[in-house]
């Protein structure tokens, strides 16, 4: 049976290696690179999917602040269901040449009562995923209670709820229709979500500073919608 050195574990040094030599030391990982204002800046497509209506919003972000760019809606139609796909896919990828958005933000499919309805769902939502990706821009999903609270602060809130806080936060003199409301309450949501991360990956006097002035923001937004 082969016998080993009689050294000691105890006496390892992981600074030496064989025969006592020293050993380069490990060069260190390369501290992540915090995201930066120009990294903060994007504009945001949200879309509200459906086999029927399909809702877009489109918002530009930077500095804390959303600025409006477009909403609307996409009309399946009727008729057979595979054609309406293909209408979306169309309607969506026609949006992206157009506005070239960075980022795509899309509502999550929830289980739906009637199984047939929650498969057509999830094929509208494949279909305009799919258009929206397609020049590369990266795609993020929210629950719908998490846009809720996001943008009104109640995860139960009502559409009429959400478009009317949804007008308060962009300024606009109309409320948009319900899936376009709740299309640019996605595309807030994300916004609100990458300025939360730019946050924390700022230095702590900054990011106190910021945190503060987006707190009165907000709080101005939500006394607006009170009153509205």
């Amino acid at each position: 049976m082969p016998r080993y050195s009689s050294g000691s574990w105890r006496n390892y040094r992981p600074d030496k290696g064989a025969g006592g030599a020293a050993m380069a030391p490990l060069a260190k990982p390369a501290p992540a690179r915090a995201p930066t204002q120009a990294q903060a800046s994007c504009r945001i497509l949200g879309l509200d999917p459906g086999s029927l209506r399909t809702g877009y919003g489109l918002i530009d972000c930077a500095a804390g602040v959303e600025r409006h760019v477009a909403h609307g809606c996409i009309k399946g139609g009727g008729g057979e269901f595979l054609p309406r796909l293909r209408r979306i896919f169309d309607a969506v990828a026609a949006l992206v040449i157009e506005y070239r958005p960075d980022e795509i933000a899309i509502e999550r499919v929830f289980v739906h009562r009637n199984p047939d309805s929650a498969l057509k769902l999830g094929q509208a939502r494949g279909a305009a995923i799919c258009a929206a990706v397609s020049a590369g821009a990266g795609a993020h999903e929210y629950a719908p209670r998490a846009i809720k609270l996001a943008v009104s602060g109640y995860g139960a809130a009502d559409k009429a709820q959400v478009a009317r806080m949804v007008s308060t936060l962009l300024g606009l003199e109309r409320r948009p229709q319900a899936d376009a409301a709740d299309a640019l309450a996605v595309a807030l949501c994300h916004a609100q979500t990458r300025r939360l991360a730019v946050l924390y990956a700022a230095p702590a006097p900054a990011r106190t500073r910021a945190s503060r002035s987006t707190g009165t923001a907000v709080r101005g937004g939500l006394r607006a919608g009170v009153r509205a």
